[in-house]
């Protein structure tokens, strides 16, 4: 029997897919709800608007590593239950605050369920390392992947469904509900071991744990290599993210409404592309599925950019998301492979922002990078960001 069909079968991974099932689904959920709400009580004010992605993303710049270095003290499914228990707490606690007649408590909603986040992923990471080999590891992160896939394409569909049928107020309790799912689906999981080094843990300092989780992760080649990696492939995707529509209307000629035409093939592409890798993941290295994704991400960037046909667009478009689940799949399973089991929390928490970080910085310039250059040009540099990001990898590759 194939391996990743016994995986499927596998108590920890249904648990985990299950869980993260839920999770998505509320997430999607409160993200549209939100958004469309906000839109509408603020007559589509763009700085009410882009607070709620301040309210998501505050959190990663804040306390990512501190979540890292928690997780790394904690027991992990303890810690995931506890963070959807009080998820799901908040949002009732905004539904309470909309009843009462205040509007502005929504954003409450998206900046406690990101702050939560911040202490549970690092917990996955670390439920993964204990209860998934190395080898297997690659087939998990593409199931997980494929999930996200799918809820990248149904997500937005579903989450404006929810608030045009039932509005704010159902659409904040089915975000709550789907928390609390999440959190009684961990508990099907085996419990916590009891760890060895809980009383000593108890006695350092936070910032001596995260002083030795900075240390590690330099003193770790292949860490320090991921982390630079994924510093170029934040700054490529930070470039491109706010400049599609800019390949319809410059390159393309055609009205802005015509941006679905590059949309729905890149998600198509990133939902194929989960389950592709998910199958490959049994067979190819973690490694060759990373240096594969940027490679062929940098060349169909390049090309994106430059391209002044739609029927040469949307099937680049397919194939740059094609293999963007290789990026990412191959990236958590190194990491895994690399990484001890007393450091995951942290060595999770220092990647998150610094990609992050990059991203953000470059979409804060893209705009004037395009005004200053040109658009083929801001796409040449993305391109090249995710080829720097390969060459990084070499020695790795070559190990």
């Amino acid at each position: 029997m194939p391996r990743f069909i016994l995986l499927l079968k596998n108590r920890f991974v249904y648990t985990i897919l299950l869980s993260n099932l839920f999770s998505q689904l509320g997430i999607w959920i409160r993200n549209f709800a939100v958004l469309l709400y906000v839109m509408e009580k603020s007559n589509a004010d763009a700085f009410a608007v882009s607070m709620i992605s301040v309210a998501e993303y505050a959190p990663i710049f804040v306390l990512s590593f501190i979540g890292g270095v928690f997780a790394d003290r904690w027991r992990p499914k303890r810690t995931i239950v506890w963070c959807e228990c009080l998820s799901t707490f908040s949002v009732f606690i905004v539904f309470l605050l909309l009843d009462a007649g205040s509007w502005t408590a929504v954003f409450f909603a998206t900046l406690s369920s990101s702050i939560f986040s911040q202490f549970a992923q690092p917990s996955g990471m670390k439920l993964f390392k204990i209860h998934v080999s190395d080898e297997d590891a690659p087939i998990c992160m593409s199931v997980l992947q494929t999930l996200f896939s799918i809820f990248m394409l149904a997500g937005p569909v579903l989450g404006t469904f929810v608030y045009r049928q039932f509005g704010i107020e159902l659409a904040i309790l089915w975000t709550g509900a789907s928390f609390l799912l999440s959190a009684l689906a961990m508990l099907f999981l085996p419990a916590d071991r009891q760890q060895v080094s809980d009383k000593t843990q108890d006695q350092t300092s936070l910032l001596h744990e995260m002083a030795e989780g900075i240390r590690f992760v330099f003193l770790k080649k292949e860490l320090l290599w991921l982390n630079l990696c994924f510093t170029c492939v934040g700054l490529g995707a930070g470039l491109i993210a706010p400049l599609g529509i800019f390949l319809i209307t410059e390159r393309l000629g055609l009205p802005a409404h015509d941006l679905p035409w590059i949309t729905v093939p890149y998600g198509l592409g990133e939902m194929i592309g989960g389950i592709v890798t998910f199958v490959l993941a049994a067979k190819m290295a973690p490694y060759r599925l990373l240096m594969a994704g940027l490679v062929v991400n940098g060349c169909g960037i390049l090309i994106a950019g430059f391209s002044t046909n739609l029927w040469l667009l949307m099937p680049v478009q397919f194939i740059i998301a094609l293999l963007q689940p290789a990026i990412f799949i191959g990236n958590h399973a190194l990491v895994m492979k690399h990484t001890e089991q007393e450091y995951v929390g942290r060595v999770t928490g220092i990647r998150t922002p610094v990609m992050t970080g990059a991203m953000l910085l470059a979409m804060s310039s893209a705009g004037v990078l395009k005004n200053i250059l040109s658009l083929p040009a801001v796409y040449g540099l993305a391109g090249c960001s995710f080829l720097a990001g390969a060459l990084i990898m070499i020695p790795f590759y070559r190990r």
